[in-house]
This record gives C-alpha cells, structure tokens and sequence, in this order.
C-alpha cells in the first residue's frame, strides 16, 4: 500500500495544516506548497516518516524518513525544520496551529529516543524478544505470554511491540472480545491478567496506540479493563461514564469531528485524572496531555469557522426569551470556549476574540453582572480578564464610551460585594487595568474618560464602604476586611498612577481622614494597610500636601496605633518605623518637625529604637542648620542694606556728572561753531588748549591741513541732537534730586566743592575756546598743541554720548 493510500485511509486526527519550504542555493526559502502532515509507515517498509500531501489535488508534497542521526529544530512553536540529506538541503514545516506543531514534535522526538537504541529493521536484538516476529494468538491460554511480551523487555523490544500491535489491525478487537468473555465468566484471572496487558500497552507511549485505543469504539472497554485492579477497589468507571456524565450541548454543534473530538477530550483526562494516576509516568503524561492541547485547539478552529454556530451563540445570549437556565449554561459554555482558544496561536486568538466583540461580548457581560446568581457573576469577570490578556485596548474603547459606562459601575459593585468563599480579585484586577496610566497613542484619551468616570461617580461610594465599617459606625452589616483590603489596594494604585488628583480628590473630600478610620479596626493587617496607604501618599512630597498633613494632625491614629501596639515587633511595627525612616531620608522637614514638636513626649519612650533615635537625630540637625542660616541671614541682609545706600548715592553723582557733561559738549558745540567762522588759512580748525603757548620758530612754516565742511556740518549736527536729548534727561534728574534731596542732606555738603570744582572747570575751557573780536590775528599751532586739542574733543563727546546712553 502506498503512501498516499495509507494516509487517504488514517484518521483526521493525525492530520495537520502546514507549509512546506525548502532552502534554494540563493539562500532563500521556496514556498513547495500547502498540505497536512501525518506521521506514517513508508511504503514497504516498516520504517516511520512524516509525509505531507497536497490539501487540493492529495499530491505528495513531501515524504521523509525520521532517522535517529538527523537534527530537528523546533522554532517558536509553530515551526519545524531539518537537512534533507537526501536532497542535501534545508526543510521546513510551517504549522497553521501550535497544537498541530507539538503533536508532530512529540512523534517525532519519540521515534527519535527510541531509534537511537536500534533500528526497527536491525536483525539483532539484545532482549528477551530478539526472535519475535509476530504477537501470540489472543487467548485466554496465551494471555501470560502476550503480558511477557508487552512488560518485559528492553526499550528496543518496546518497540518492537508497538509496531507489531500497530501492524495487527485485530488485535485490539480480539483482546476486548476476550475482556467481555471472561467479565461474563466472572474470571478473575483473565481480567487481571488483561488489566496488566493493557496498562502495559499504554505505558508503551505510543501516539498511534493511543488514536487506537481512545477511538469511540474502543475506549468505554479499554477503561473497562482498567477496572480490575487487584491492588484497589473496584470502582464502576463505565457506570459513572455511562450514568452520571451527561454531555451538555448549551448550543447544537452540528460538526461530527468536533463533537467526537470533544468526547475523547473528556475521556483522556478521565483515564489520566481518575483511573490511572499513580500509575502514569512522567513522559506518557506529557503525551496524554499534548492530545488533550491538540484537541482543544481543533475543537476551538472549528467552532470558530462556523460563522452561523458564534452568530446564533450570542443571538440566544441576547434574546429575552431565554430562560435563566439556558441562558446560565450558554455562559458557561462562552467561557469555556475563551479558556479552550489558550490552545490557539496568540494572532488567532486576538482574531477570535474581536470577532466576539463585534458580535456584541461586552453588552453581554454587562447583562451578566446584573445577575443574582454571584457564580455567573464571577463567570463573567473570567471573561473579562480573558479580554483583559488578549487587548486590554478593546475594553477600555467600550467602557469609555456612553454604552460602557455601567459596566464600569457594576466592576465597582462587584469589588464591593461579599460573595463568600468564591470571592477573588478579578474585580480590582479589571478596575486596575482600566485606570492604568502607562497608555500611548489614542489609549490615553480613553484612559481619562475612563479615570474621569471613576472620580466623579464611583470614589465617594468606594471611601463610604470605609467610613460605614470602621468604629463607631460599623455594624454587622460592615463589609469584610478582604473588601477594605482591596478598597485600599485600589487608592494606593490610584495615588501612584494619578498624583493630579491628590488635591482635588483626596484633600478637599477628607479621602485621608476617612481611610486612616481602619486604624481603630481589630485587623492588624487593616491597620497596615492605612499605613500603607499615607505611605503612598508622602513618597510624591508635595509641599501643599505636607502642609494639609500637619494642620489636620494625619498622623496622630499612626502614633496611636503605635503606641497601643507596644514593643511588640509585628507587621504593624515595621510599618510605622519605615514610615519614619522614610521621612528622615527624605529630609522631609516639615513631616519631621511636625511629629518630633506634636508626638516626642509620646515617641521618648521608644526613643532605644534606632530609628526613633534617627529620627530625632535628624530633627536636631535641621534646627541647628535652622538657625545658622538664620544668623547668616541677618548679617546678610545688613550687607545688602549698606550697599543699596550705597548705591543710592553712587546713582545720585553719576546723574550729576551727566548733567556737567551735558554743559561742557554743549560749550565744545558753541566753541567749534565760533572757530569755524575765524579767516585766514593759518588758523587751525580744531579746537585749542586751555592756555595760549608762545609760537615755535621751527613750526612757523608748518600748515595743517584744513579739515572738509561736510565734517563739521556732521560733527555740528550731533551735537545738537544730544543737546536735545540731555535736556530732556535734564528735566528727569531734577524730578530725581528733589526726592534724594531729604535722604542725602549729608552728602551735598560733599559735593557742594565738586560743583565748584566743575563750574570752574567748565568757565576755564570757555574762555580758552572763545576766539579773540580781532579778525585779523592768526594763531599758529604747534603739532603737540593741536593733538591735545583733539583729544579734548574726543573725551567731551564720549562725555556727551554717555549721557544719551544713560537716558
């Protein structure tokens, strides 16, 4: 029989999706077509290979040998590959499902374990069962030498038996005809002798045994088998199977191969969980529990293929009609099939499950949650969560909109409710994950909407549940301490991830007061908690919030707590002295002086703790440091005082100097405009010294050049515009005088001879610019006379353009 043959007439279990690609001398991979892969017999041979066949026309896309020398790579979970030596180049197998992948990987390193012993075609064998060819007859007479056969033996002779009881196509029928006779016949032997034979068979941890021995026709006996333990009592595991286990179909499935896929699920963890656990080792475990993998997953990619079976799932979820029993069931069965779709690849599962959004998940969890029946409402949560794990992005879309908002309430609800011994934490897991600030992109906006929801209509009903349970309001009907645990879990997570609201949500509404009530609990650990709580809340060291802190005395049921607490080194302890030590290395001065000035008197007697000791330490230090910058202050400040009066004044001259500078540029302007209009081509156009030196006899012949009109008519007209400008400045200064004039009575005395000084100063150049009336005298100037002059000139002007500067 040939290869296609043989995999045209195997079971659709050992079937899976794949790609085939091969690795071409440029280095790259051909795409050689798409088939299902299955582990068989090559053609007349009793060796095992994996073969793919076209899942178009049944081609053989690829037949391969498993050999013991070859190395076979699995490559993230859905990828398997080897060197072909045959062809002498690279394979590869691509599986659409990761069960799929694992299956043929599980074969494959079985086949390898074992062939790594021998050969199946070795002609020489070292065990019991070199000479075996072929299994005894089934009998009852034989069935010692068909239990010797299967127990004993090496790894090599194991395998022998599995293929000879793989090539026996009757044996398994013969061997449940042989159970049903000596059952009939009450024979204990026989059965026990056949209990060991099967169990044997099974240890033998084969995946062709096991799609044998687990198929619709044969499992109910084989567990039937399984029963006649001598070491145990017998149990009826046909009769529980048979009468008590009923097959619930919340929606028909119309699909054979998944229905028959669904019950051999059942029945593989049945033998695995009940019949036989302590018999099982470790590797026929693992084989047993890929099956079950390999199984959900092909259930799931049916059922999920099936467009009409989710559309009229979530149409009776939907539909008023449905009764609260149907309706319960179909729930179950929604979180059923999410928990089993864990066995699909992670691109898949996000795929099925906005096909379920689409389809409307959300609108119906909020239904859920209004239930009474609190194991339905802890169902829905398990959908959430599974949401949550998948695309937490899809939650958050729904809930920030107008339709979502209820669910947010009803999570809130939820937390707040005791449901007894089945209460988790899926409630404040949800929640968290909906406020959660780490969020990019378009997640931001709707993590605010989301946060601003829970603020505004779900903080006060959340601290309410506090201020209701703690003394002296509580009462019988306070909430348990797992809530109050979980309320305070919640506000620490919101401090963290939302310190913008501290003030206007947690300060003006009195959140601090109100939480820190636990304290007065019985709960240790509820004492701990609050603690925890303004732990959280001092690590962001707001100033405004230090200073809410120490005028509402916050820390005064801490130091209570601790104090009744006593020397006693518990939990409660620990918390309230790494609150301290936190604040101390912090330098948090304001918490600091805050608790040593109100709560020392109280603190002293613990002061042999070293971090009381610590504590008050630091408190010293800062108040000496305190005070040394208070005296540097002082000193500081008299420093500051003396040179701004010092300044004062040094602004008071500097105006009068500009006021003098002002004068002289305007006498160097009259001056110049007075030597511009003397005759004659001896006389110098610059301005002259101060004294009239005798002529030189050797400069008698010497004539400086005569400077251009276009100069003087520029240097004339910017003198006159800071003429203008320093009279208008002239005009401020006097306003500035007048007010100085009070604080600075001392100080004119000073100046009176400096005004003197340049009044005179002033006249002198005057007088030395003025030219004579006599216009026929001509002055001759020496070099030396006429560089000072120029000079002069230069010094009046810059004098000049500093006041306009200044003004």
């Amino acid at each position: 029989m040939g290869a296609p043959e043989k995999l045209a007439t195997s079971s659709n279990n050992s079937m899976q999706r794949v790609k085939v690609y091969r690795l071409n001398d440029d280095g790259k991979w051909d795409d050689q077509g798409t088939g299902h892969v299955t582990v068989d017999y090559l053609e007349r041979s009793e060796e095992l290979g994996l073969f793919v066949v076209d899942e178009e026309d049944n081609e053989t896309l690829l037949m391969h040998r498993i050999c013991s020398d070859d190395i076979y790579r699995k490559q993230e979970d859905t990828i398997i590959s080897w060197r072909d030596s045959e062809f002498s180049s690279e394979i590869a197998l691509s599986f659409q499902e990761t069960t799929g992948c694992s299956y043929i990987w599980d074969h494959i390193c079985n086949l390898q374990r074992n062939l790594h012993f021998d050969t199946i075609r070795n002609d020489s064998y070292h065990g019991a069962n070199n000479e075996l060819r072929e299994l005894p007859a089934v009998e009852l007479s034989t069935l010692p030498s068909i239990l010797k056969v299967v127990v004993d033996g090496s790894v090599t002779d194991q395998l022998c038996v599995t293929e000879l009881i793989l090539h026996d196509q009757i044996f398994f029928r013969k061997l449940m005809d042989l159970f049903r006779v000596c059952e009939d016949l009450e024979n204990k032997d026989g059965l026990h002798m056949i209990y060991k034979i099967v169990k044997g068979i099974i240890l033998l941890n084969s995946p062709q045994i096991f799609e044998k021995i687990f198929s619709d026709e044969l499992i109910m006996d084989i567990i039937g088998c399984l029963e006649y333990d001598m070491e145990t009592p017998h149990v009826h595991h046909r009769n529980f199977l048979k009468d008590h286990v009923v097959f619930k179909e919340a929606i028909p499935i119309k699909d054979p191969l998944a229905l028959s896929k669904i019950h051999q699920t059942y029945r593989i963890g049945y033998l695995k969980d009940v019949v036989l656990p302590r018999v099982l080792d470790e590797s026929t475990l693992s084989s047993l529990n890929s099956m079950i993998h390999s199984n959900n997953g092909m259930v799931v990619t049916l059922l999920k293929d099936d467009t009409t079976f989710i559309k009229e799932l979530f149409a009776r979820l939907k539909s008023p009609t449905t009764s609260p029993d149907s309706k319960r069931n179909l729930v179950f069965f929604l979180q059923e099939f999410c928990t089993l779709s864990k066995s699909l690849q992670v691109v898949q599962q996000l795929r099925l499950f906005r096909d379920l959004v689409n389809e409307g998940i959300f609108s119906v969890i909020t239904d859920i949650l209004q239930s009474e029946d609190k194991k339905l409402v802890l169902t829905g949560t398990d959908i959430l969560i599974f949401s949550l794990n998948q695309d937490p992005t899809m939650l958050r879309s729904y809930v920030s909109r107008q339709e979502g908002v209820p669910l947010l309430g009803l999570l809130v609800k939820g937390m707040l409710t005791d449901f007894g011994d089945d209460m988790h934490c899926q409630f404040l897991e949800i929640i968290r994950s909906l406020l959660d600030s780490f969020s990019s992109g378009g997640q931001v906006r709707q993590r605010d909407a989301i946060v601003e929801i829970f603020y505004e209509k779900h903080l006060d009903q959340v601290i309410n549940v506090i201020t209701s349970s703690c003394p002296p309001n509580g009462s019988k009907n306070s909430a348990k301490p797992e809530i109050l645990m979980n309320i305070c879990d919640l506000l620490c997570f919101c401090v963290l991830h939302h310190p913008y609201r501290i003030k206007c949500n947690f300060l003006l509404n009195g959140v601090v007061d109100k939480v820190l009530h636990l304290t007065k609990r019985k709960e240790k650990y509820l004492v701990v908690a609050a603690i925890r709580f303004i732990r959280t809340l001092i690590s962001h060291n707001d100033e405004h919030l230090m200073s809410y802190i120490v005028k509402n005395n916050v820390f005064k049921p801490i130091v209570d707590a601790f104090i009744s607490n006593g020397s006693r080194y518990n939990l409660l302890n620990s918390s309230v002295l790494e609150l301290f030590e936190h604040i101390r290395k912090e330098n948090i001065k304001t918490l600091l002086k805050y608790l040593i000035d109100t709560f020392w008197d109280e603190l002293a007697k613990f002061d042999s703790l070293p971090s009381i000791q610590s504590l008050k330490l630091r408190y010293d230090q800062a108040q000496e440091h305190a005070a040394n910058n208070q005296n540097n202050h002082t000193e500081t400040r008299k420093r500051v005082d003396e040179r701004g009066l010092e300044k004062e004044e040094e602004d008071y001259f500097n105006e009068d100097s500009d006021e003098e500078d002002s004068a002289s540029a305007s006498a160097s302007m009259t001056r110049g405009s007075r030597i511009r209009t003397r005759p004659g081509p001896g006389v110098s156009n610059g301005s002259g010294g101060l004294v009239d030196y005798e002529d030189d006899e050797d400069d008698e012949d010497y004539k400086p050049p005569p400077k251009k009109q276009v100069e003087e008519d520029e240097g004339t007209l910017e003198f006159r515009l800071k003429r203008k400008l320093l009279a208008k400045k002239e005009e401020t200064d006097i306003i500035k005088k007048r007010k100085l004039v009070g604080k600075t009575q001392t100080q004119t005395q000073t100046q009176k001879p400096k005004e003197s000084v340049f009044a005179t100063l002033c006249s002198t150049l005057s007088q030395t610019v003025l030219p004579s009336t006599t216009t026929t005298t001509t002055t001759t100037t020496t070099t030396s006379d006429n560089k000072s002059t120029n000079e002069e000139n230069k010094s009046e002007e810059s004098e000049a353009e500093k006041g306009v500067a200044q003004l």
